[in-house]
This record gives structure tokens, sequence and C-alpha cells, in this order.
């Protein structure tokens, strides 16, 4: 489950050592974590990782298919986390040790910046293969936070991009060695913790305001 710590200005949110899908009870200790972040006071940044060979699997979807009618909660829920990150007031930075699939790939793309493990592990959004729709704000997200035609690549092709195949495509911004992602994301964190603060939220609201709105729609 995921566990908030404290390393000087930068908070360390690690998802946990599985595959980290969205269950409920992960969601609702990712949303604890942005509660306290979001409400400290003073410089501070966060750094969103996990322990285990993925950084987030994405959704839970055996139990989504088992309860078709909490889908537009559940994944409303999803998207409400995709966009506090976005906007939140504080520089957020997603290390990547290895597989961010699905949702766990749009988790990574809410953040301002992402390090990734170069040698192994990919980045990937599988739902064209799976024969599942993006709801709007995803695609929103998707399309605002990389080049345009590399999300029209990962989204209609499905592609697994591996870490320098993702620096190269700009979906992260450094590809490094595993027991480098960790240090180089806090690092990266730390020198735009004095940003925190609410005009850094108002400038990525302002920045992403139609992303935050497509985000909080109500889902067809």
């Amino acid at each position: 489950m995921p566990v908030l710590t404290r390393d000087a200005a930068v908070f360390v949110l690690d998802l946990g050592d599985g595959e980290n899908r969205f269950t409920l009870d992960w969601l609702s200790e990712v949303e604890a974590a942005l509660d306290e972040v979001t409400a400290a006071e003073g410089p501070r940044a966060l750094v969103t990782t996990a322990g285990g060979r993925f950084f987030s699997n994405g959704l839970d979807l055996d139990w989504l298919l088992a309860t078709p009618a909490e889908g537009p909660g559940y994944t409303a829920r999803i998207e409400e986390v995709f966009a506090r990150l976005l906007a939140a007031p504080l520089f957020t930075v997603a290390a990547l040790p290895g597989h961010a699939f699905g949702g766990g790939a749009m988790l990574a793309l809410a953040h301002d910046s992402r390090v990734m493990r170069a040698d192994r592990g990919y980045w990937s959004l599988p739902e064209a293969a799976l024969g599942l729709p993006f709801m709007p704000g995803m695609a929103a997200l998707i399309q605002a936070r990389l080049p345009q035609q590399v999300a029209h690549e990962a989204m209609v092709t499905s592609r697994r991009y591996g870490g320098t195949e993702a620096l190269a495509a700009g979906i992260v911004d450094s590809a490094v060695e595993a027991d480098a992602v960790r240090a180089t994301a806090i690092g990266l964190a730390a020198e735009h913790a004095e940003l925190a603060g609410p005009n850094l939220a108002t400038v990525k609201t302002t920045m992403y305001a139609p992303v935050l709105a497509a985000l909080r729609a109500p889902n067809p």
C-alpha cells in the first residue's frame, strides 16, 4: 500500500511493491497523501515512486468488470487524482523504477516531470490493444502532456516504450540507471521546492484549464 515519507523538503510517496493497481483502498491512501502534501506549508515538493518492478499497472480491471455499476464513480475518482496532481501547488516528479501501464502511465504524466529506469521496464497505454476506450479527461491529459505525434502513436498503437525510447520521445525527462532513479527524482524535486505555493497552483490551473475541466466533467 502507498506510504508517504519526507526527505527534507521533498515528500516521497511510495506506491507499493506490487502491481500498484488502483484499488479502492489504494486510492484512499493516495488521496490521503495528497491531502497531507498539499496542506503542508513552506518549501516542498513531491516524488511519487514505487518499491518493485512496477510503478503502476493502472486500473483494477478485474474488480471493474465484476462491478460495472461502480464504473462511473471509480473512474471519476481516478481522474480527480490526476487533476489534483496536474494542478498541485508544488513541483511533482514521477520516479519510474519499472513498468507504467494504462492508468499508471497517465498517473506519471500528471506529474511535472518524469524520471525512468533506462535498462528495464516499459511505459505504455495498452487501451487500444485491450479494446478499451479512453475517457475524455484521460485523453485530454495524454494529449496535453505529450508531443502530438507521440500521443497519437501511444494511444493508437499501444506501443511499449523502454526508458531510453521514452526519453527520446519526450515521455520522460531523464532515463538513468536503476539505482539512481529515486535519488535523481528527489534531487530534481528539491531544486524546485521553493516554488511551492498558491501562485504555482494558479499557473498550473491556468495552463491546464481545459484538461482539468475534462478530467472533472461527468463521463458519458
